[in-house]
């Protein structure tokens, strides 16, 4: 993300859809004994290219999703989709995370898991292959999934960026 630009969007402006990556169970042992805590990863999208994700922490499981949900709706940006699908192949990396985002033909469907599947179906693709590779940990897969979203682009910004006409682009 050297030299790119993030376009963030504010949560009003459009109607999101919030999705439970994880909930992890958390104890602090103190001399009176074990306090129990519940921490919760969730992504919000509108299923048209706007994507966050937030962290929420509470000692109920409730409370720690909703506080996810507004830490989400703080960190929202803003997509480049090809239709249903990525528009190219690209590599995200966060912490000891990598995943593998490649195009799919119309009706492959989303074929992630886990973290990686939220953070896709909240931005509104359909059809994509994707690997995770690395680390399995739910952050860091959430994060750099969104990492390899915000480097894509299409054509036209591509030619934007030459300073060339946009058949250039495709046709050399």
């Amino acid at each position: 993300m050297v030299g790119q630009e993030v376009k963030r969007v504010r949560s009003a402006e459009t109607e999101l859809k919030d999705r439970l990556v994880s909930v992890n169970r958390v104890t602090k042992v103190t001399k009176g004994g074990r306090a129990f805590g519940f921490a919760a990863i969730v992504v919000v999208g509108d299923e048209k290219g706007v994507v966050g994700y937030g962290l929420g922490k509470a000692k109920e499981v409730t409370d720690a999703v909703s506080k996810g949900i507004d830490d989400a709706k703080k960190n929202l940006v803003k997509v480049t989709l090809s239709g249903a699908t990525v528009p190219h192949e690209i590599t995200g990396k966060f912490g000891g995370a990598r995943v593998l985002l490649k195009p799919a033909a119309p009706g492959t469907g989303v074929i992630a898991g886990g973290a990686m599947r939220a953070v896709l179906e909240s931005v509104g693709i359909h059809d994509v292959l994707a690997k995770s590779k690395g680390s399995s940990n739910p952050h860091n897969v959430v994060k750099a999934t969104i990492s390899a979203l915000l480097q894509m682009r299409d054509a036209v910004q591509v030619s934007q960026q030459r300073g060339v006409k946009l058949s250039k682009v495709f046709h050399g």
